[in-house]
Parts: C-alpha cells; sequence; structure tokens
C-alpha cells in the first residue's frame, strides 16, 4: 500500500515600499474587447525589421529549394538509366554464359560427328561388308560428314567463342559505367550533362556489344583489316571536373603536359601497335581455320561416296576434327576479340589525354595530380614509373631525332 504524504511549504515574498500600487490587469470581457486591446499595440522599427530579413532569408531558402530541385530531378534520372545498367548487366551476363556453352556443345558435337563419320568410312573401306551394309555405311558417313559441314559453317559464322567475349566485355563495362553513375551520385551536385554522357554511354556500349544474332545486327566476324573496339561516344569524351583542393593552375604544369604526351605517344608507337599487329595475325588465323574446317568435311562427304578406299575420308575427317579442335577449342575468335578489347582500351587512353591537354581553360580540366594518377593506374604504375616511362620516351625520340640528322648530314 502507498501512502500519499502531504508537503506543506510557504513562499515569501518581500513587501513592496510605501507609494508603489500593484494593479491587476481586467480580464477582456469580449471578443471586441480584447480586439481593442491588441489594437493599441504598434509595430516598432525593430519588428519591421526583423520581418524584412525574414523574408530575404525564405527567398534566399526559395532559390535554394529551386536548385535542389534540379538537382533532383537530375539524381531521378540517373537513378533510371542507373536500373537499366543493372538489367543490361544482368542480360549480358546471362547471354555470355549461354553462348560460352554454345561453343563447348558445338565443339564436342562437330567432333564426335566427324570422329564417327570417319570411322564408318574406315570400315566402308576396309572391305569386310558388302552389299547392302556396305552401301549404308557409305550413305550414314556422307550423312554425317555433310550434317558436320553445315554445323560448321553456321559455327564459324557465329564465332560462338567470340560472342561470349563480347559479351562478357559488355558486362564488364557496364558495371564500370554503373560505378561511375553511383560515384556521381553519391558525390552529389550531378548536372543534365552528367544525365546526357550517361545517356551516351549506354546508347554507344548497346552499339559496341549488341546481343542479337539476327538482322544485320551482329559484328562482323572477319572484317578486311582489324579494327579496335569502340565503346565510348563518337562525339567525344564528356570528362567531369573533379572537385579537389583549389591548387595553382589546377594541378597543371609546363611538365605535366609534356609527360601526358609523351605517354600518349609510347601509347600510340609501342601499345597499339603490338596489338593491331597480334589482332591482323589472329584474323588471318582464324579466316584460314574458319575455311579449312568445312572444306575437308565436305571433301570427307564426297569421297565417303566416290571413294573405294576410303582413304580421302578418313584423312580428310581426321584433319577436320583437328582444325575443328584447335579453332574452337583455342577460342582463337575469343583471342581475336581480346586484342579489339586492348585495342580500344589503348586508343580511349589516347583520346581522353589529347581531349584533355587540347583543352585551353585549365579550370575545366580534371586535375592535373589526379588525371596523372589516373592514368598510372590505367597502364598499370606508379606515378614516379610512368614519370619515368615519359622520360625515357623523350630522350629515345631526342637521340632518333639525332641519328636521324647525322645521317642525312652523312648521305
Amino acid at each position: 500500500m502507498s501512502s500519499l504524504r502531504r508537503i506543506n511549504c510557504s513562499i515569501n515574498v518581500p513587501k513592496l515600499p510605501a507609494g508603489v500600487s500593484f494593479s491587476v490587469p481586467k480580464v477582456a470581457s469580449s471578443r471586441r474587447s480584447m480586439v481593442e486591446e491588441f489594437g493599441k499595440f504598434t509595430v516598432t522599427d525593430n519588428y519591421k525589421s526583423s520581418f524584412a530579413e525574414k523574408n530575404d532569408t525564405n527567398k534566399i531558402l526559395h532559390d535554394g529549394d529551386l536548385c535542389n530541385t534540379i538537382n533532383s530531378e537530375a539524381i531521378i534520372q540517373l537513378y533510371a538509366i542507373l536500373e537499366a545498367v543493372a538489367d543490361r548487366i544482368e542480360m549480358h551476363t546471362n547471354v555470355g554464359e549461354q553462348r560460352n556453352n554454345w561453343n563447348t556443345l558445338l565443339l564436342n558435337s562437330i567432333n564426335m560427328l566427324t570422329l564417327t563419320a570417319s570411322t564408318m568410312a574406315g570400315v566402308a573401306g576396309a572391305g569386310s561388308c558388302e552389299g547392302a551394309p556396305l552401301l549404308a555405311l557409305k550413305l550414314s558417313s556422307a550423312l554425317l560428314f555433310s550434317a558436320a559441314t553445315g554445323m560448321l559453317l553456321a559455327t564459324n559464322k557465329i564465332q560462338p567463342s567470340q560472342l561470349a567475349e563480347e559479351q562478357r566485355n559488355a558486362a564488364r563495362l557496364f558495371k564500370q559505367l554503373q560505378a561511375q553513375i553511383q560515384t556521381t551520385i553519391a558525390v552529389g551536385n550531378p548536372s543534365e550533362s552528367d544525365v546526357r554522357g550517361a545517356m551516351e554511354r549506354v546508347l554507344a556500349l548497346d552499339k559496341a556489344y549488341p546481343m542479337p544474332l539476327l538482322g544485320g545486327a551482329m559484328l562482323e566476324k572477319f572484317p578486311e583489316k582489324f579494327e579496335a573496339a569502340r565503346w565510348w561516344p563518337q562525339s567525344g569524351l564528356n570528362i567531369k571536373k573533379a572537385q579537389m583542393k583549389i591548387k595553382k593552375n589546377n594541378g597543371w604544369n609546363v611538365e605535366l603536359e609534356e609527360e601526358m604526351r609523351e605517354v600518349m605517344e609510347v601509347v600510340k608507337r609501342k601499345d597499339m601497335e603490338d596489338y593491331e599487329r597480334l589482332g591482323n595475325i589472329a584474323l588471318k588465323i582464324n579466316k584460314g581455320l574458319a575455311i579449312s574446317a568445312p572444306l575437308l568435311t565436305g571433301i570427307a562427304a564426297l569421297g565417303s561416296v566416290l571413294s573405294g578406299d576410303g582413304f580421302v575420308p578418313v584423312v580428310a575427317g581426321a584433319l577436320a576434327t583437328v582444325v575443328n579442335a584447335f579453332e574452337h577449342g583455342g577460342q582463337v575468335g575469343m583471342v581475336y576479340e581480346m586484342y579489339r578489347n586492348c585495342g580500344g582500351f589503348f586508343q580511349l587512353l589516347e583520346e581522353t589525354i589529347e581531349a584533355t591537354i587540347e583543352e585551353k581553360d585549365l579550370e575545366k580540366r580534371e586535375n592535373g595530380e589526379l588525371f596523372e594518377l589516373k592514368m598510372a593506374l590505367q597502364l598499370g604504375r606508379s606515378v614516379s614509373e610512368l614519370r619515368q616511362l615519359a622520360s625515357k620516351s623523350a630522350s629515345c625520340r631526342i637521340e632518333e631525332r639525332e641519328i636521324d640528322e647525322f645521317a642525312s648530314k652523312l648521305f
């Protein structure tokens, strides 16, 4: 049981001095009398000034709300693009796995058909059977060789290993774009140019790595010459200025510009030429193998019907199996696509450096120190190693120029 305790206390109020009266205000008896009482008050200058300051503050907040509205629209659009990019990543990943399975299944199926047909042709040529069994073996061998020829023509046309590599590259580049959009949103203050640049990159990637095989959308697997892949917009590069601590000339100087020019020359003179040479070699090998395999199975199909001893179909079938295993088992098409992607990477690097250096307004460029760091990381080097590479390239070019001048004077 809880008991209530009463506490008695008293408050001592000092007595008022004599002659001081204290009046208690009368309570207004009605709403009208209250209005009249409040109407006696006048607005002072201080109140007016505070009211004006409040209006100015509201105006500033309203302008900030307009800016935030514009940024929020850009953020909403970037999130919409981000959803489309995530969907494309999933699609390209799934399609890449499917086409990699195509390569394995078609390779094994064609080799089994070819080896079975060669075995039948060898048995028929051995003379162990006559009459109807001999005819059945020859016809079966011819049909299997014909089926292998048709499948080889279709497989060599689409190059499943190259298709799988295209989809893997597309998924990787879309993931890269996804990370860049997320960084733009996280940093804050996105603009319409960011939205436009992201949209252009999505469309450029869709064009560079299409998923359909029919309707002329598939990339040409046997072009006249090697061409590096291009997955960035044709209109140019949208180089976003990085927000960093303000430094003189935005981190740029004459030495850094010369260093970037030397890096660009090294990339153009060495890396791009090497990958173009290797890409042309892979292209020629792939063309030769793509023609040889169906030609050999076609010869084997004719030889199984026309040849009596079975020597031609057996040898041609064995050679076709070896060629097909080397082409699709070795994934020569994937190697060619890998060289295309590497060539495109160095071409993008060259265009990025060129576009940055050609920008005359230093404040519109990306910060020089950050740009140098990015280039070093993309080339797999440290900043000091990148500077050494540029200095060696410059010294080699000077020596070559001196040698050429000396040779011209002699001859």
